[in-house]
């Protein structure tokens, strides 16, 4: 099976990054063929600083290499070298009805804040469905917040289908978030963790430190009661920590509940502690050693975008066809 799914490009992510999404792209390039971009063309959609746009996106590779995306297994490619996914996106506007991309979530919640949304941020969908389209996946692994974009590739992919002739197979989401864990702010644990969080010290970074990982989970919430268990309603907080530690540790939840019956919040914490410092500190090492190369780290990217371009560069070439843009 043949999946395809985009990065944001940012070294800043989140061990909810990883349990989340990261781990199963890791599970999924073992047994399937797997396209990952680093999506730098819809990072420039929200303002941005072109100086760091590069760091960033070298940043994100190095990341994703130490957490184990293998270039030797799975495709990985920068977005803006391919001028495929652009031109593939302008003949999509061209189908794509404002009704639909008015209704898209993003779009609107722009909008609602009072952000100043650009044209860009409103035709995001459609680049994301030639991100998707052009490679012709079976699959689009995604988060449940994301259904609607694979939802909008669907629905473009059938009316040029219709309209021009069948190209391109149908992709179905694969919902990471189904199987995957749901991780929420430190601090906050009615909100989902993430990097923007208004209070740092609600997220634990990837590349956190030993020390800052310590000093997060000993400042995390915690539930009125001393017991450890899972209980949504009434201790999300600790439900959050048991979440965090199954995910990093591979136990189920009722073994960790059994493993620190009658234990206190601090020994449970000083137990998560440790073992997310165990498991962050070698990639925060490679990571640092990856940076230190940034001829490595492109020439690698540069081989990945030419291995996509071929995938890419066929499937234009089928479309131009179809829509009478050629001269062959």
């Amino acid at each position: 099976m043949r999946i395809v799914s985009g990065i944001r490009p940012s070294g800043q992510l989140t061990i909810a990054n990883y349990l989340g999404a990261i781990k199963q792209f890791i599970e999924l390039q073992e047994k399937h063929e797997g396209y990952f971009f680093i999506a730098d063309l819809h990072a420039i959609t929200t303002p941005y600083e072109p100086k760091e746009l590069k760091n960033a996106v070298l940043s994100a590779f190095a990341l994703y290499l130490a957490l184990g995306l293998d270039p030797e297994k799975s495709t990985i490619f920068l977005q803006s070298q391919l001028p495929e996914h652009s031109e593939l996106a302008w003949i999509l506007e061209t189908i794509a009805p404002l009704g639909e991309l008015e209704r898209m979530t993003q779009y609107k919640e722009k909008k609602q804040e009072g952000s100043p949304a650009n044209a860009g941020l409103f035709l995001y969908p459609v680049l994301m469905a030639a991100d998707i389209l052009l490679y012709k996946p079976q699959a689009v692994p995604v988060g449940e917040d994301q259904i609607q974009h694979v939802e909008m590739t669907r629905s473009l992919a059938e009316k040029f289908n219709s309209k021009f002739g069948n190209v391109f197979p149908l992709p179905e989401p694969l919902v990471l978030g189904k199987n995957s864990a749901r991780i929420k702010s430190l601090q906050n644990p009615d909100k989902k963790m993430s990097k923007s969080d208004e209070d740092p010290d609600g997220a634990i970074l990837l590349l956190d430190s030993p020390q800052e990982i310590k000093r997060k989970i000993k400042k995390a919430v915690t539930d009125s009661g001393k017991e450890i268990v899972f209980d949504l309603k009434k201790k999300p907080a600790v439900a959050n920590l048991l979440t965090i530690f199954s995910g990093y540790s591979g136990k189920e939840i009722k073994q960790l509940e059994k493993e620190f019956s009658g234990k206190t919040y601090a020994e449970f914490k000083n137990s998560l502690a440790e073992l997310l410092t165990e498991k962050l500190k070698p990639i925060k090492t490679e990571f640092e050693r990856l940076m230190k190369d940034e001829s490595f780290l492109i020439r690698l990217l540069t081989q990945g975008s030419a291995k996509a371009q071929k995938v890419a560069s066929k499937t234009l070439e089928e479309v131009k066809e179809k829509t009478g843009l050629t001269l062959k």
